[in-house]
């Protein structure tokens, strides 16, 4: 299994205090119990748990100039026709997927084309799912420009309860590549996905969603 290069600094650091803690536990209190044994256990599903966020899964895209495909794995919690006041100030469909602590959490290019805008917002870690954490939580906007129809969507990363820290390196402008990574979200959070509103949405409500498999919506 792959591990993402985010991961490898937590990985280290959590599997040094947990045997620390353990250790200390030992010392102090050296004959063996159940309760030794269940903390045993958990220790090591709890590092298993935070090797297998990390993961980077092995997947294949086929490019697709006429698809927005998902940008991360998770659930669609979101479709509607909203007001988008950031970035295109105009009447727009949004696509919001939730991304549990058991999901990839590797975020992906929708489609291709130039990134014409990037703004990250600090801010708050309500629940991913909360109607307000697209407004009030730590978030990151980047605009897509694509390439051969000129239409632009707009994807938001949006750091949930658990997520401390988005990750983001591209900068404007840039060259957005299908399929290719462009960031990160640690530890639970959402992906709000901005498109055209003659664009064909081809996802519902409650549908699991796996980036760059998935085609949330067609150009028109």
């Amino acid at each position: 299994m792959k591990i993402h290069k985010e991961g490898y600094r937590i990985i280290l650091v959590i599997f040094v205090l947990l045997v620390i803690l353990l250790f200390g536990i030992n010392q102090l209190f050296p004959e063996q119990t159940f309760i030794h044994y269940i903390l045993y256990f958990t220790a090591i599903g709890f590092y298993f748990f935070v090797v297998r966020f990390f993961r980077v899964p092995n997947r294949q895209i086929i490019i697709d100039n006429n698809a927005i495909y998902a940008p991360a794995d998770g659930t669609v919690v979101v479709i509607e026709e909203v007001e988008e006041p950031e970035y295109f100030k105009d009447r727009r469909r949004q696509i919001s997927i939730f991304m549990s602590p058991l999901n990839v959490h590797i975020n992906y290019y929708p489609i291709s084309g130039s990134l014409v805008y990037k703004q990250y917002h600090p801010g708050r870690f309500l629940v991913a799912w909360h109607p307000k954490s697209s407004k009030l939580n730590e978030r990151n906007t980047l605009v897509v420009e694509h390439t051969q129809n000129g239409k632009s969507i707009l994807f938001r990363q949006i750091a949930g309860f658990m997520a401390r820290r988005i990750v983001n390196k591209k900068s404007a402008p840039d060259i957005a590549i299908q399929g290719d990574e462009f960031g990160m979200i640690k530890f639970g959070s959402r992906v709000d996905i901005f498109i055209p509103l003659d664009a064909k949405v081809n996802v519902e409500l409650d549908e699991k969603v796996t980036a760059k498999k998935t085609i949330i919506a067609y150009f028109e």
